[in-house]
């Protein structure tokens, strides 16, 4: 039998909040996150826009010293797994620390460091390279330092599936506490590489779009589209074995109950053209929950706002969901916030949970007219008020990775 996991804490980083409550009253006020770049002069580049997080300042979230050791992706991990981890109103001295773990991912690292440090060579050279260079940039630095600061002494890995990683994260972190390998994980996804390599990496892709007004910038499913909004920030949730949080009266958000996770085996950033792969993603965390489609009442979708994504997402949905795909509401976080890539999937579930709650389901912000074969129902001009008990979140990333986590209303 595999054990029942709930949602305990929340945590969020983001464009239009340092916190889950900033966050989701800037959501229910429709507020975008997107403006000029100030991290770089983008005098020579096509794109000047992104979704910033803004005011953070890092000693006030967690220890000056160790925060000077961390780049910013994980910085901004640590900040929101401490403010999930408070939120549950954990208590590490009566926990077993081995039975408490994390899973957050960086799709990236820290491609500054990279960048600095390179400069540094061709400049100084060689010996003038930071000590700590590798361990400030390396990606699984965002999970090892909110293991340290928060005394987590369990299974501490990091997913990396570019930008499935904070949903893959999430997905596994539930898996390790239904097969008994943990009581508690933290889990979710982390990213800050709005810089000029990744800007110019993404423009070079024509993955972003060059539009300079905020406003009509990420337009997710609609016909005038044109490319991701580079975002940054963390999500991250504490995930619980359901007896152990009922133990210790912890107040539950919700279930998660249904997990999926494929690969399209097809291209290295086009997800496959009929949507198969994401389908089966989807149709897997259906499965595993014991629901039909007609139970899913809401999707938070990838909805990147590229052309291919867009659709053949929508054709996914279609495949997994059949006559229901007419009814089921659908909306894209990323109309606000931009593309956080490997901490996306962190902040939408995040999203989801608070949708469940209060059964509220935000407007795919600046989204006005649907592409003619983007034919579903994407949340367009006003959100949705609706009791919410299933929630879907998907995420698609480069290299064909597909994940979908299904979140249930919790019920005793």
């Amino acid at each position: 039998m595999k054990r029942r996991v709930v949602v305990t804490g929340l945590g969020a980083v983001t464009p239009i909040g340092n916190t889950v409550e900033e966050f989701w009253a800037s959501v229910k006020e429709g507020k975008v996150g997107i403006g000029a770049i100030t991290k770089f002069d983008t005098t020579d580049y096509k794109v000047k826009i992104a979704a910033e997080v803004k005011d953070f300042v890092a000693k006030e979230r967690m220890d000056f010293k160790a925060a000077k050791r961390m780049e910013l992706f994980s910085q901004y991990a640590v900040a929101a797994a401490s403010e999930a981890f408070a939120d549950a109103e954990l208590d590490m001295s009566k926990e077993d620390a081995f039975r408490a773990g994390v899973i957050i991912g960086s799709g990236i690292g820290s491609l500054q460091m990279e960048e600095s440090e390179y400069a540094k060579i061709m400049t100084k050279g060689p010996s003038r390279i930071n000590p700590l260079m590798v361990p400030l940039m390396i990606s699984n630095m965002a999970a090892g330092n909110v293991s340290i600061q928060l005394g987590l002494r369990g299974k501490c890995t990091n997913v990396v599936t570019a930008c499935a990683t904070g949903t893959n994260c999430i997905g596994d972190a539930f898996r390790a506490i239904q097969y008994d390998d943990a009581d508690v994980m933290i889990a979710g996804g982390t990213e800050g590489c709005i810089c000029p390599t990744g800007v110019a990496g993404f423009t070079a892709l024509t993955a972003l779009s060059t539009e300079e007004n905020p406003l009509r910038a990420s337009l997710p499913f609609d016909k005038d589209r044109s490319g991701f909004v580079l975002g940054e920030g963390a999500g991250v949730v504490v995930l619980e074995e359901l007896s152990h949080a009922k133990a210790r009266g912890a107040h539950i958000y919700a279930e998660l109950v249904g997990y999926g996770s494929t690969s399209d085996a097809y291209h290295i950033t086009s997800p496959i053209e009929d949507g198969s792969g994401a389908a089966k993603a989807m149709e897997l965390a259906m499965k595993e929950a014991g629901v039909a489609p007609k139970d899913v009442t809401y999707i938070n979708a990838h909805g990147t706002a590229t052309h291919h994504n867009d659709l053949f997402e929508t054709r996914a949905i279609k495949a997994a969901f059949g006559e229901a795909a007419k009814d089921v509401v659908i909306n894209s976080t990323k109309s606000m916030i931009g593309h956080l890539l490997g901490a996306a999937g962190g902040v939408e579930f995040v999203t989801c949970v608070k949708t469940i709650q209060e059964g509220f389901i935000h407007q795919t912000v600046g989204t006005q007219t649907p592409d003619e074969e983007c034919d579903l129902n994407y949340t367009i001009g006003a959100p949705i008020r609706k009791d919410v008990r299933y929630a879907m979140s998907n995420s698609l990333g480069f290299g064909g990775h597909n994940a979908t986590l299904l979140v249930k209303k919790y019920e005793e």
